[in-house]
Parts: structure tokens; C-alpha cells; sequence
């Protein structure tokens, strides 16, 4: 006989975990979740090069940051091979360069939202097609509607950002918003947690190839207003971002541990 189980009292699963109880506690959670998102980042194809970076901030020093090192491939980056990195650009820990463009961007983010603990940013494929249309991302989906009217579009494009202004400019045209798409260039994700920014921008991506398959196709349908608030109140929350994390970091972590070395 067919039984239905009862109505959750909560609409996200219960992740659990050990309490952090100390900042050095919360500083590994925080680095192995950002090496785990460069592994993840690897497996998607966000690699290009010397493209792409993410960073988290200190949970002690609120003005320094962690980041991956220049020229290392995203698929071999360990919690080890992090570096830090202070809001003047001084390599605190760490023996090899850091990307200049993406220490304008994240210092320039980490300076102006104290909110910001995370960032992201890849040459994707599909993120780098899409921004190059210069239009937001259309709620023509349940996972493309976590960023309805919680995105901005940076334009125009001048060139690898390498000017302190160039990132003042970029933080003032985010504001508080979670996705940036940055014009003829790709995108870029902001949240409270290195899980919510990582899942932001993979599902950005995604929604990013989504919306060019639906378009080669035919004319998209999106979500009127009314549903579409609703829909971004439901999966764009900082949770959801954390709880859809967590499969991805159970997976990844037990198929390359190596990456918590």
C-alpha cells in the first residue's frame, strides 16, 4: 500500500556538521571549501589558462583574503596551496604570484561589502557567450530565477582590469547583488559564504547555457513578475546556495581528498 510521507517542517534538508567553535576552526572550513570549489570549477570546465579566481575572506583578519595561486590548474589546487593575501596586495602567505586582475577585483569587493566573505570569477564558456549579448539572465527557469532582479549588467568592457578604479567601478555597479555579468567578459558571484558563491556561479553558468539553448530553439517563456520574486525568495537564498553545495563537496571530497592536503 502506498504511503505519503509527512510535509517537511522546513523546505531545505538538514546539513550537519561538527560546530565550529574557534576562528581556526572556521578558517579551514572555509579554505577546504574554497579548494573544493576550485576542483568543482575544474570538473565544469571553468578552467582557462591563467584565467579565474575565487576568493574567501579571513575569519580573524577581515581585511586579508585567501586565493588561488597564478598558473596553477584548478583540478590540482589542495587547501596547502592557498594563498593569503591583505587588502594592499601583500602576499602574506604563500611563495608564488597572484593573479593582478583578480586581486583589483576582490580586493575592490572585500573592501566595499563586509558582507562579501566570498567571490567568484571564471572564463567560462557559456558565461563568456552570454555576457556577450549585454542583456541580464531572463527567469525562464527555477534556477535562472535566483537571480532575478539580483543581477547587473558591467558595461562597458576596457580591457583586463588592472586599475584600483576599474574595480571601484565594478563594486559600485554590483551594489548588493549576487551576480554581475560582466560585459564581453564573463561572470562574477558574490555571497556571504564560499558555498553560496560557488553554487551561484555554477548555476549562473548553467542557467547562462540554459537560456542560449532556448533561444537557438525558439522564444523563451519566462516567469512573470509575481512568480519569479517568489521563485528567487525560494532558491536564491544564501541558504539554498549552502545546501546545494554540500552534495557537490561530499562528492568531490571523497573522490580527490587529496584536495584537503
Amino acid at each position: 500500500m502506498n504511503q505519503i510521507s509527512p510535509r517537511p517542517s522546513t523546505f531545505w534538508p538538514p546539513v550537519t556538521h561538527a560546530p565550529r567553535t574557534s576562528i581556526a576552526e572556521e578558517r579551514l572550513h572555509r579554505k577546504q571549501r574554497l579548494a573544493a570549489t576550485f576542483r568543482l570549477f575544474g570538473h565544469y570546465g571553468f578552467d582557462q589558462g591563467l584565467a579565474g579566481h575565487v576568493t574567501v575572506r579571513d575569519p580573524e583578519f577581515h581585511d586579508r583574503f585567501w586565493i588561488n595561486p597564478l598558473g596553477q590548474h584548478f583540478r590540482t589546487i589542495r587547501v596547502s596551496d592557498l594563498h593569503l593575501v591583505d587588502i594592499d596586495g601583500n602576499v602574506l602567505h604563500g611563495d608564488r604570484a597572484i593573479n593582478q586582475a583578480g586581486f583589483t577585483i576582490h580586493s575592490a569587493i572585500h573592501r566595499a561589502r563586509p558582507d562579501a566573505v566570498a567571490a567568484a570569477h571564471t572564463h567560462s564558456t557559456y558565461g563568456k557567450a552570454w555576457s556577450a549579448l549585454g542583456r541580464p539572465l531572463d527567469p525562464i527557469s527555477q534556477d535562472a530565477a535566483a537571480f532575478y532582479e539580483d543581477q547587473v549588467i558591467f558595461d562597458p568592457y576596457s580591457g583586463v582590469v588592472l586599475q584600483e578604479a576599474e574595480g571601484r567601478r565594478l563594486v559600485e555597479a554590483l551594489g548588493d547583488r549576487k551576480l554581475a555579468i560582466l560585459k564581453n567578459h564573463g561572470l562574477l558571484t558574490v555571497g556571504p559564504t564560499i558555498e553560496a558563491a560557488a553554487w551561484w556561479y555554477i548555476t549562473a553558468d548553467n542557467a547562462a547555457h540554459t537560456q542560449l539553448l532556448a533561444e537557438a530553439a525558439g522564444t523563451p517563456q519566462p516567469m512573470d513578475h509575481a512568480t519569479a520574486q517568489l521563485t528567487r525568495s525560494q532558491v536564491g537564498t544564501q541558504e539554498g546556495g549552502a545546501y546545494n553545495f554540500h552534495p557537490l563537496w561530499e562528492w568531490i571530497t571523497a573522490a580527490e581528498p587529496d584536495l584537503l592536503d
